[in-house]
């Protein structure tokens, strides 16, 4: 069975679609232009010394007279001397156009005026087509009147000519011109099509170091979270342990296994996060993020560590009232600020935690008792609570929710408030 034309061109990358002919003519071009950026020399001399020897020639095999004029008073020796006045400073042609053509002028000037109208005088259409690739067309127009007004004085001096040189010299000029505008709006075009492309290249990285950092922060924030919540939990705990080694040490033996417990947790989380950053190895977990389904266990830890917490929850919630990584921003939010009250409340203290789910929103409220000059640690303008706070306000604005802490206004305590849209509202 033979496969149809359009799957055999499946994988066929833009080279493969150049016709051979079209591939061998631009690469060999691209060597040309390559070869004469390395050494310019070599192309002006080549250049040069072919005009030269076809102009010596035109000389020396006489066929200059075929285009001079009845009456020319031209010297064989002064033919020779303007052929080669009009194909030896082609070496400069790129270089120094506007002054090869002014050089040319006065030659030209002779030329046309005895008469003998030497075929090697059209070589000034070269540094014309060099000026208008490199200059602005105010220059472009002063070399072309440079190069006309030799012309138009013969004209004058021998009315026969007009027919057959003027017009021919004009029509070339304007061919020449025309050429290059060409040729230079082509380069022009290329150049900004290769400057787009570097543009877009380095917007492109810029983008991914951007999307690097954001990565980078979003880790940081989760091992915050990991860090900070477990090695709280696991201080609490081991601080009941140290207490109840003296009295119960049965007690005792269960902070430890509540130790035990945590520190494996945190250590497991740990390495389902960093094990995701290793795009090479195959077997890095990626088991999902906690959801509002590990939310009791959370409140079991953070009990077992000596925080009384209770779980209100008001409301019923709808079938996929919120996505993952909502759900993964309240628990992170609770998390969070059980972990503050943990860390920084004093005195007896206990926490609740009320989840509230509307048609539209869900809001979630931590609230403690805690007091104490520890609490002044947990204002915004400490900067390691800062930093927790802040976290907690960035994943609120992820999902364009808002997050509010601090005091409470009626008895003393802390309060934490997250309301976050649910994922079908529409605003």
């Amino acid at each position: 069975m033979s496969t149809p034309p359009r799957d055999l061109d499946r994988g066929r990358g833009p080279e493969d679609t150049v016709p051979p002919l079209t591939r061998i003519i631009r690469d060999a071009l691209d060597r040309l232009r390559a070869f004469d950026r390395r050494r310019p020399r070599v192309w002006d001399t080549a250049v040069t010394g072919f005009w030269t020897v076809a102009a010596v020639l035109d000389y020396t095999s006489g066929g200059w007279r075929h285009t001079a004029h009845e009456d020319v008073t031209a010297p064989e020796f002064l033919v020779l001397l303007m052929s080669l006045g009009f194909s030896l400073p082609l070496l400069w042609r790129r270089t120094h156009p506007l002054a090869v053509v002014l050089l040319m002028t006065p030659i030209s000037l002779v030329n046309v005026w005895t008469g003998a109208v030497v075929q090697a005088s059209l070589l000034q259409l070269i540094p014309v087509f060099q000026i208008v690739l490199r200059f602005s067309f105010r220059t472009v127009a002063a070399a072309a009147l440079l190069f006309v007004a030799p012309v138009l004085s013969g004209g004058f001096r021998i009315p026969s000519s007009w027919g057959q040189e003027v017009v021919s010299y004009v029509w070339g000029l304007v061919f020449v011109v025309l050429l290059g505008i060409a040729v230079r709006t082509r380069r022009e075009y290329t150049e900004a099509l290769v400057e787009r492309a570097h543009r877009l290249e380095r917007e492109r990285d810029q983008q991914a170091r951007l999307a690097a950092a954001a990565e980078r922060t979003r880790i940081a924030r989760e091992m915050h979270d990991i860090i900070g919540h477990n090695l709280s939990v696991i201080t609490g705990l081991a601080d009941g342990g140290a207490y109840a080694a003296r009295k119960n040490p049965e007690r005792a033996g269960q902070a430890l296994d509540a130790i035990g417990t945590t520190s494996r947790q945190a250590l497991s989380e740990l390495r389902r996060l960093l094990g995701v950053l290793r795009d090479d190895h195959p077997d890095a977990e990626r088991t999902p993020q906690p959801t509002l389904d590990e939310l009791t266990p959370l409140i079991e830890r953070v009990r077992r560590a000596g925080l009384p917490v209770d779980l209100e929850l008001h409301g019923e919630p709808t079938a996929r009232s919120l996505t993952p990584g909502r759900q993964l921003t309240v628990y992170r939010v609770i998390q969070e600020a059980l972990t503050n009250t943990l860390k920084h409340a004093t005195g007896p203290t206990s926490a609740t935690v009320t989840l509230t789910y509307s048609r539209t929103h869900l809001d979630a409220r931590i609230t403690d008792t805690g007091t104490g000059a520890g609490r002044a640690a947990e204002t915004e303008e400490a900067p390691l609570a800062a930093q927790g706070i802040m976290g907690m306000r960035e994943r609120a604005a992820l999902y364009d929710g808002t997050l509010e802490a601090g005091p409470l206004p009626e008895h003393p305590g802390w309060r934490v408030q997250l309301r976050l849209p649910l994922e079908d509202t529409h605003q």
